[in-house]
C-alpha cells in the first residue's frame, strides 16, 4: 500500500472498532494484535492461540511499545511507527520481547493507521516455532561440519602415521641432487641396499622416461624453497608413484626431502579412511609423530602396545622421552641429528613401558617439514624381531665354521678353504632372501647378481626356497 493509502482507503470510520478489529485478528490470522495511540503508546492488548506470545502482554498497557522489546530490536519499532505514520502502512518487522525466563520471544510486525489522525493496529506473529526450526537446521549444519572435520582429520591423522611407517625417503643434496641418505623402504621399493643408493643420482630409481620431468621437479623445489610434487613412474614397477621433494636447510647446507608413496586412485580400498585406518592399527611397527622437541602429537595402536598404554590420550601431549630411555636417553640425539640431516638410521633403544618393564627396540626417525609445524615421525620395532633372521644365519655360518675346523689334517688347505667360501657365498644369498621375504629377484639385486646368476648358485649350493636360513654343511673342496 503506498503513501497515499489514506486518501485511496479512509480507514477512519474503523478508529472506534479498533479494539474489536484486534480480537478478530488474533481469532483468524495472528497470535498478538496491539492497538497504538499517536505516540505509539499501546491502549489495547489481544491475544490469539493456546499459548499467549507472552503472558505479562496485558500489562502493557500504558507503556509505550518499544520499551516492551529487547534494547537491539527498539530501533525496528520506531522505525516501524514512522512508516505507519508516513505511509498509513507499514513493512513486516521481527523484534524480539524480553521475557521472565530469560529467552527472548521473536515477534514478526506489521501495522495499519485507521485514518489519519487515527489509532495504529499492529498484527503479530509468534516466531518461536520458526526459530526452534531454524535452530535445529543451524544445529544439524554444525554437526555435519563437525563430523567433516572429524573425518578429515582422522584421514590426515592416519594418511600421517601410514607415510611415516611405508614411505620411500630420500635426502638429497640440493646443490648436486645426489642422494645423502636413504631409508629401508627406498632401498625396497627401488630394489637396491641402501648402500647403493647413498651417493647415487636421486633419479636412480626412476624410469627413463620419467627422470627428466623428476629432475625438474628437483630443480624448481632447490630453486623456490617449497614443497612440489608429482607423478612418475619407476624402473620395472607398473603404475606412477608419487613423488613430492620438500626442501629444508641443514646448517649451511640446503637438502631435499625426497619422498616416494602409491598413488591411490579413486575407488582404491586405501582411499577410505576406515582401510587406512585398518592399516595403521594393525601395523607391527610402533610410529609416533612428535614436535620439533619430543613431545607427541599422534600414535598408533602398535606404539601403544610397546608401552602399555590403552589410550592413544595417555601419549598425547607427552615427551616421547618417557617411554625412551628416559631423560639421558637417546632422543635428544635422534631428534638433533633427524632436524640435521632428514632422517636417522635405524639404531637399538631401550623402550620402558607404563608398568616398568624394559624391552630393546629398533628405532628410526625421519623429518616431516611439509605441514605448519615441523614435525619428526619415529618408526619402533622389536629389535629381537628384527634381528632374528641374521642371527640364525650367523649361528649356521659359525656351525660352518666349526665343521670345517674339524676337518683340519683331513682336507687340505684348498679344501678347506673352497668349503668356507662356499659356506659364506651359502650364508650371503641366505641372508639375501630373508632381508626381501624369499623374492629371488630382489635378492639377486642386493648381492650384485643377475637373477640367471643366482639362480644358478643356489642350484649349485642345493638352496631352494624351502631350505632359506636353514644350516645344511658345506661341501669342502676335494683332497
Amino acid at each position: 500500500m503506498n503513501k497515499r493509502l489514506a486518501d485511496q482507503h479512509d480507514l477512519s470510520a474503523l478508529s472506534e472498532l479498533a479494539p474489536e478489529l484486534a480480537r478478530t485478528f488474533v481469532s483468524v490470522a495472528s497470535d498478538i494484535a496491539l492497538v497504538l495511540d499517536a505516540n505509539g503508546v499501546i491502549r489495547d492488548v489481544a491475544l490469539g492461540g493456546r499459548e499467549p506470545v507472552t503472558a505479562s502482554a496485558n500489562a502493557w498497557v500504558g507503556r509505550p511499545w518499544a520499551d516492551t522489546v529487547t534494547s537491539d530490536t527498539r530501533l525496528k519499532i520506531e522505525q516501524l511507527l514512522q512508516e505507519v505514520s508516513t505511509n498509513g502502512v507499514s513493512r513486516r518487522r521481527e523484534v524480539n520481547h524480553p521475557s521472565p525466563t530469560g529467552l527472548d520471544i521473536p515477534v514478526a510486525y506489521a501495522a495499519i493507521r485507521l485514518g489519519e489522525g487515527g489509532p495504529v493496529l499492529a498484527v503479530g506473529r509468534d516466531l518461536r516455532a520458526v526459530a526452534a526450526i531454524q535452530q535445529r537446521f543451524v544445529e544439524s549444519q554444525e554437526e555435519l561440519e563437525r563430523d567433516y572435520w572429524k573425518r578429515r582429520q582422522a584421514e590426515s591423522r592416519y594418511r600421517t602415521l601410514f607415510q611415516v611407517a611405508t614411505d620411500a625417503v630420500l635426502v638429497v643434496d640440493a646443490a648436486t641432487l645426489r642422494v645423502v641418505e636413504a631409508n629401508q623402504a627406498a632401498a625396497q621399493l627401488f630394489d637396491l641396499s641402501i648402500e647403493q643408493l647413498v651417493g647415487k643420482n636421486a633419479t636412480i630409481g626412476i624410469d627413463r622416461s620419467s627422470r627428466p620431468a623428476v629432475e625438474e621437479l628437483l630443480t624448481t623445489a632447490r630453486a623456490s624453497g617449497r614443497p612440489v610434487e608429482m607423478r612418475a613412474r619407476l624402473v620395472g614397477k607398473r603404475g606412477t608413484t608419487s613423488i613430492a621433494a620438500t626442501p629444508f636447510r641443514a646448517e649451511d647446507t640446503m637438502l631435499l626431502l625426497v619422498r616416494a608413496s602409491a598413488v591411490q586412485a579413486a575407488g582404491d580400498p586405501f582411499d577410505s579412511t576406515q582401510s587406512l585406518a585398518s592399516l595403521v592399527e594393525h601395523m607391527r611397527d610402533g610410529v609416533v609423530v612428535t614436535d620439533s622437541g619430543g613431545r607427541i602429537l599422534l600414535v598408533n595402536r602398535a606404539f601403544l602396545g610397546f608401552v602399555q598404554l590403552s589410550d592413544e590420550s595417555a601419549a598425547k601431549g607427552h615427551l616421547l622421552s618417557n617411554w625412551l630411555g628416559g631423560d639421558e636417553g637417546p632422543l635428544k640425539s635422534i631428534l638433533t641429528h633427524a632436524r640435521k640431516h632428514g632422517m636417522t638410521a635405524r639404531t637399538v633403544a631401550s623402550m620402558v613401558s607404563a608398568r616398568g618393564e624394559i624391552s630393546s627396540v629398533e628405532v628410526a626417525a625421519m623429518l616431516l617439514p611439509e605441514g605448519d609445524q615441523e614435525c619428526i615421525g619415529f618408526t619402533f620395532a622389536h629389535a629381537e624381531a628384527r634381528r632374528s633372521s641374521p642371527r640364525v644365519g650367523g649361528e649356521a655360518m659359525s656351525a660352518a665354521m666349526d665343521h670345517l675346523t674339524a676337518q683340519l689334517g683331513i682336507v687340505a688347505l684348498p679344501g678347506l678353504i673352497d668349503g668356507a667360501a662356499a659356506a659364506a657365498e651359502r650364508h650371503f644369498i641366505v641372508a639375501a632372501l630373508e632381508r626381501v621375504h624369499g623374492d629371488r629377484s630382489r635378492a639377486a639385486g642386493l648381492l650384485h647378481l643377475s637373477f640367471d646368476s643366482l639362480e644358478q648358485r643356489m642350484r649349485e649350493l642345493g638352496l631352494t626356497d624351502n631350505d632359506r636360513g636353514s644350516d645344511a654343511s658345506p661341501r669342502p673342496g676335494a683332497d
